[in-house]
């Protein structure tokens, strides 16, 4: 691809363009939030929740068929990410969901489901969370669930099959699991719809719901001990249930908030089934908040409504503002004073987010700590982030290091303390690496922990070394030999938040530059040539959501946005600002940009779980380019030539 002779000017009117989309989108108080869309099983949790409470809304139910209709894919189920692959715990869920809305199961989107379904071994070979989902609803036996016990509540960190061992989203959502699992509840569903058409095997037949293949020796050890656990559960003295079952009530109550538990769907659903088992009224205050909580997930527009999994408003405005930051600096400034005035309400906002007072879940591993980070949700003060709280520290570093100064502080000292032993961040927890969790036969989704990971770290990295303490120094270094030791043999990272080794180099060669690494370091010159061997034609780049999978790294059919955004940051942090490889990067972005100064892009760029949860954030598209493009145009005129933040 060739780039315009004049691609400054070609870069500034971009700019310009952007700059007005991403402000037009900016809230009142200051504050950003954009979709933040998952696959199929939400939405068809959200249906089936909706059929187990006999809380049905025919029109949301509506509405909602129509989108999972639309995704449907060509392969005749539904995939995890946009134009993936066949999953079959995701096209379970799409099509009881689908069912239970009242499509007819001889249409022809319903018969490809099913025979897609029961080609691939039925409804019995999905995932322990769909399994437990058929069980709510009596279409297999609880016997296809593993062995939970409501006890698990009563164990201390000590004990290394703990909640407090596990991560932040596991305890959130196990919690009112565990109480589920002990009463063994059968769903409302005043409709009668079942799905026995799905499985290959009659329920009561299946022999082996719980198999492998196994990771190691120790998933062989948990089945055994979930085979005994079966044996002996009904026995427990009845005095430690309800004991157990009373303080998963407090745990799960004292995290309660207008956000929901843990602000993630799968466990706000889970309370508001919980409190029905209970025997709560639905117009208990609690209830009532909890399910407010989950209809202020649902998106509804052009006639669909879909269930997000959780919202994004601290990370968007973090992101935003550093994007209508990097568009309103230097000579070439876009609207400079309107835009800071209205970054001031973003810091405002984001001040009043900051938590102080709380000691989330992060203090049983640094009870000594004082909180200072933010979260990622709207309120969730009993999980902030690293993540976050390092994105939101540079914003407001950058915005006014005064003004905001005991809030940058709190968030410097915050982040200091949660790290981890070797010496990278978890998102939300300290050493959460026991990595022999993710063999009980729960976790088949292999994502019962938070461990260190380098994107994290890296920002942690970036955050710190921009605000430039000396007697941060260790804590920074310590860092840098993390990210160096988790460098693939290729030269890229791996993105565990962001699709995928694109974002993942991108964040550390941010990070190492800010830190002061010489560019001419071999890691950092493995990293560049990595990167610009998966430059595509066009001057684009793309990954796709299949490299988690096995799939090759840096490549997918066509460049996106996003990840050709990120791509390029990443080349200019390490000085190759004045590179083809930078230019037709650059040159790619501003032919894509729409006549709204905005892009379009449909495949996911983030994810929850490798593997197993997809997300697309839908603001990446519109902050990532325009940061990208601002921060080339700002090189051109800056004094050193080199990128002085973190970010």
């Amino acid at each position: 691809m060739s780039y315009p002779g004049d691609l400054g000017n070609v870069v500034d009117r971009a700019i310009k363009s952007a700059h007005g989309a991403l402000s037009n989108r900016q809230h009142e108080d200051g504050h950003w939030v954009f979709e933040l869309e998952a696959d199929a099983t939400i939405p068809a949790e959200y249906v089936l929740l909706e059929h187990f409470l006999d809380r049905i809304d025919p029109e949301k139910q509506k509405k909602i068929g129509v989108y999972l209709r639309r995704i449907q894919g060509s392969h005749g189920g539904w995939p995890l990410y946009h134009d993936g692959d066949f999953d079959i715990s995701a096209t379970v869920k799409a099509y009881f969901a689908l069912k239970a809305i009242g499509d007819d199961p001889e249409a022809p989107h319903m018969r490809r489901a099913r025979k897609a379904i029961l080609a691939r071994g039925g409804a019995e070979r999905t995932n322990v969370f769909t399994r437990i989902q058929l069980a709510l609803f009596g279409e297999v036996p609880w016997d296809a669930v593993p062995v939970m016990p409501v006890e698990l509540m009563l164990l201390s960190r000590k004990a290394y099959v703990s909640l407090w061992n596990m991560s932040y989203w596991s305890r959130t959502v196990i919690a009112p699991l565990l109480v589920l699992g002990a009463y063994k509840p059968l769903a409302k569903n005043p409709k009668n719809i079942h799905v026995p058409e799905l499985f290959v095997t009659p329920p009561a037949q299946v022999k082996d719901w719980i198999r492998g293949p196994y990771r190691s020796h120790w998933g062989r050890f948990f089945k055994y001990l979930d085979s005994v656990l079966r044996k002996i559960e009904p026995h427990f003295p009845k005095k430690t249930r309800k004991k157990a079952i009373k303080k998963a009530i407090a745990f799960i109550e004292e995290r309660l908030s207008a956000g929901g538990l843990g602000a993630i769907y799968p466990a706000m659903a889970n309370v508001v089934m919980m409190y029905r088992i209970l025997g709560v009224s639905d117009s208990d205050p609690k209830v009532v908040q909890a399910w407010q909580s989950i209809q202020d997930l649902l998106i509804e527009k052009n006639g669909e409504i879909y269930c997000q999994p959780c919202v994004s408003p601290v990370w968007d405005t973090g992101l935003s503002g550093l994007a209508m930051l990097e568009a309103a600096t230097g000579p070439k400034a876009v609207e400079r004073e309107e835009t800071f005035k209205n970054l001031k309400k973003s810091a405002s906002w984001l001040r009043d987010r900051q938590i102080l007072d709380v000691k989330g879940d992060w203090a049983i591993n640094t009870p000594h700590l004082r909180p200072g980070g933010w979260a990622f949700q709207y309120e969730n003060d009993y999980y902030p982030d690293v993540d976050d709280t390092a994105v939101v520290g540079m914003l407001l570093h950058r915005l006014d290091p005064e003004e905001n100064k005991e809030a940058i502080e709190r968030a410097r000292e915050w982040i200091i303390g949660m790290q981890s032993t070797n010496g990278g961040w978890g998102a939300f927890d300290i050493d959460n690496d026991l990595d022999f969790l993710n063999q009980i036969p729960f976790a088949d989704h292999g994502a019962l922990l938070d461990p260190p990971t380098v994107d994290v770290s890296a920002r942690c990295v970036s955050f710190l070394s921009q605000l430039g303490h000396p007697e941060d120094r260790a804590v920074i270094e310590k860092a840098i030999t993390y990210i160096r030791k988790e460098q693939e043999p290729s030269g890229s990272w791996f993105g565990r938040w962001g699709t995928n080794y694109i974002y993942g180099t991108w964040s550390a060669l941010c990070a190492l530059n800010i830190a002061g690494v010489d560019h001419q370091d071999p890691t950092i010159l493995r990293a560049v040539e990595w990167l610009e061997s998966v430059q595509r034609e066009d001057g684009g780049w793309g990954e796709d959501c299949a490299s988690y999978e096995g799939a090759a790294q840096g490549v997918y059919k066509q460049s996106l946005p996003t990840q050709t955004a990120w791509a390029v940051l990443a080349l200019m942090a390490v000085g190759r600002r004045d590179t083809e490889a930078v230019k037709r990067g650059i040159a790619y972005l501003t032919k894509e940009q729409d006549e709204k100064g905005e892009w379009n892009e449909n495949p996911y760029n983030a994810v929850g779980f490798p593997k197993v949860f997809y997300l697309r954030y839908h603001g990446y598209k519109q902050f990532f380019p325009l940061t990208a493009l601002s921060r080339y145009r700002n090189l051109e005129s800056s004094n050193s030539g080199r990128v002085e933040f973190g970010f």
